[in-house]
């Protein structure tokens, strides 16, 4: 897939243990005053912003303490109550680089470079799908049929392998640090073989 045109210079909310994948939706409450002026400025703008994720507690050199790659995301709707607090969801545009951090605004503010996915070959396309809905099947076993209709329908609706590697990873990894190296990958077949390796761990651990 080729990245998906976005600003140059993004603000990013940093939050320990949270990743947002491409295609993936996030709620967000927005409280603290930085980042409710990050979001009035988004929804002026791009309706734009990123996600990052603290790798240790949030100092002022954000390069040592927030993970290198995050996610780029589109402010899908937003509501604000009558203390500027706002409720909203993110909508998982593309994987970025958090090339420089800037200190122009009062909120995490960057110079981001949009992450290019290896594709697979069109050879390993169908064997690395059929092995990631194999793992996902496994998971499904004995879930409620009504879920397990929702989940088939979305990987039914993926266009191919990477998008539908990314909504399996948003909905089923519940492991923070899977999570990260998961968005960092950049090979699609790696990141599809580390996501099936750690779903039949799951579920081997599960029975």
């Amino acid at each position: 897939m080729e990245p998906i045109q976005i600003p140059d210079t993004l603000g990013a909310l940093l939050l320990p243990e949270c990743t947002l994948f491409p295609h993936g939706a996030l709620p967000l409450h927005i409280f603290e005053p930085r980042y409710r002026q990050m979001l009035t400025e988004a929804v002026e703008g791009s309706c734009v912003f990123c996600i990052g994720t603290l790798t240790t507690t949030e100092t002022a050199d954000l390069e040592s303490c927030t993970a290198p790659v995050g996610t780029a995301g589109l402010i899908r709707a937003s509501r604000e109550d009558h203390e500027g607090r706002s409720n909203l969801l993110l909508h998982g545009l593309c994987r970025v680089r958090f090339v420089e951090w800037l200190g122009e605004k009062p909120f995490p503010y960057a110079r981001v470079r949009p992450v290019k996915s290896s594709p697979l070959e069109k050879s390993a396309s169908g064997e690395k799908t059929r092995s990631l809905r194999e793992a996902v099947e496994a998971i499904l076993l004995g879930l409620p049929d009504e879920l397990v209709s929702e989940v088939r329908k979305i990987l039914d609706r993926a266009p191919e392998p990477e998008v539908m590697a990314d909504a399996v990873s948003q909905q089923f990894v519940q492991d923070s640090d899977v999570r990260q190296a998961l968005l960092e990958e950049q090979s699609v077949s790696q990141r599809i073989s580390k996501l099936v390796d750690y779903l039949r761990t799951v579920r081997s651990e599960d029975n």
